[in-house]
């Protein structure tokens, strides 16, 4: 008897921490391509955070809420070449599916020495319904070498065409 719920608690332990698991890192795309638009009400995005970290742009302020944050996406950071790697765009995206699909989310987004180039990264998530995060960041070498995100736009995509957007104002 004494095995078996030890067994079951092991399988529950085992569950429960399967459900925990961050979802795998965006991937990098070498091109966005075009999609069709075929936007539907089941799918909408709720809210769009956007933080640039940079320190030597910084402005004093005395707002709790943006030291915090500064504070804690630089928290471990002690050298320079890990300072450097945290510096760039944060993107964080509320988004909703009414109903269970396979949705990836896309960002693109233009750098300011890049031009009209697009570069875009993706998330997957498999059988999604409910209320989602999905964060990005353009950080690093990435921003060193081509400069703060100047434009952006994300999508919702299932099965091959976009069911939602935002974008920038600038984009176009």
């Amino acid at each position: 008897m004494k095995s078996l719920c030890g067994l079951l608690l092991a399988g529950l332990i085992l569950a429960v921490a399967g459900c925990a698991t961050p979802p795998p890192p965006p991937t990098r795309l070498e091109s966005a391509n075009v999609l069709p638009l075929d936007l539907n009400e089941n799918f909408q995005f709720r809210k769009v955070q956007l933080f640039f970290n940079d320190p030597d742009t910084y402005q004093p302020t005395t707002s709790e809420t943006i030291n915090f944050y500064r504070k804690y996406l630089n928290y471990g950071a002690v050298t320079k070449h890990e300072r450097d790697m945290l510096t760039g765009n944060y993107f964080a995206f509320f988004w909703r599916a009414r109903e269970r699909a396979d949705i990836t989310v896309r960002l693109e987004y233009r750098q300011g020495t890049l031009g009209n180039q697009v570069m875009a990264l993706e998330q997957y998530y498999p059988g999604a319904k409910g209320s989602v995060k999905t964060e990005f960041r353009v950080t690093g070498d990435d921003y060193f070498e081509f400069g703060q995100v100047t434009q952006w736009r994300v999508l919702l995509i299932v099965d091959g065409r976009i069911v939602a957007f935002r974008q920038s104002f600038m984009w176009r």
